[in-house]
């Protein structure tokens, strides 16, 4: 019998083979397209593990991981564009941005009154965090859950954090691999416990769950299909 680490792996390797690499996370200045993905295809890196390059593209990251909350990242795409339009993105203009024009531009994010602030708020704390954030100390700021967190650190600040979110649970249930009571950190530390520690593994891990989950997981009709439950 397959023992749960060697499945972890083989799940990932399956899910490479079939939608190749994802280059995550978007970035608005980076002129590319990656057309094997669902939804948003553009500003993505394939085989690019070296963005974010500068200290406002990994701002950037941060800022989009919270408008993300609850949303579709084509609506997030629109909220940064807009942004982009009112101002260079740093955290220093973010924090000087008029709020209410700032909840105009993020209005395609929803919850943009809570959104508003929940920038403004990283914002000045990203000015005066010198060193890499702690997940306990990004976890401390208002509008930051562990999926946001852990997608900062991943993403952002280029840190071996899994990132779970609705999709994997969604898979690993319908495998039958955990059970309906699993909390975020028992799905993070299956992951961590079951993989080497790299960055590369972990962005492209999460980004193919998410493209899997887009394609077999959105309605419960389809999970009987998904191509994983053969491989278990």
């Amino acid at each position: 019998m397959v023992n749960m680490k060697t499945l972890i792996f083989e799940i990932y390797k399956h899910l490479y083979a079939k939608y190749g690499p994802q280059g995550w996370w978007p970035i608005l200045s980076v002129n590319s397209i990656n057309l094997t993905k669902t939804g948003s295809v553009t500003r993505y890196h394939p085989n690019d593990y070296s963005y974010p390059k500068t200290r406002n593209q990994c701002f950037e990251i941060c800022i989009c991981a919270i408008l993300t909350q609850n949303t579709v990242y084509t609506s997030v795409e629109k909220s940064i564009q807009n942004i982009n339009e009112l101002m260079e993105i740093t955290p220093e203009n973010m924090l000087n941005l008029d709020i209410n024009l700032l909840k105009r531009a993020i209005k395609p994010s929803g919850y943009y009154n809570q959104k508003s602030e929940y920038l403004k708020i990283f914002s000045e704390f990203f000015i005066d965090c010198k060193l890499t954030p702690t997940r306990n100390e990004l976890l401390s700021i208002k509008g930051i859950g562990p999926e946001t967190a852990d997608s900062m650190l991943l993403y952002g600040f280029k840190i071996p954090n899994f990132v779970v979110d609705a999709y994997t649970k969604r898979i690993l249930l319908n495998l039958k691999l955990i059970n309906e009571n699993a909390k975020y950190n028992d799905i993070k530390e299956l992951f961590e416990n079951s993989l080497p520690k790299s960055l590369e593994i972990y962005q492209e891990y999460h980004a193919l769950l998410v493209e899997h989950g887009k394609n077999y997981y959105k309605k419960k009709e389809n999970y009987s299909k998904c191509p994983l439950l053969k491989i278990i």
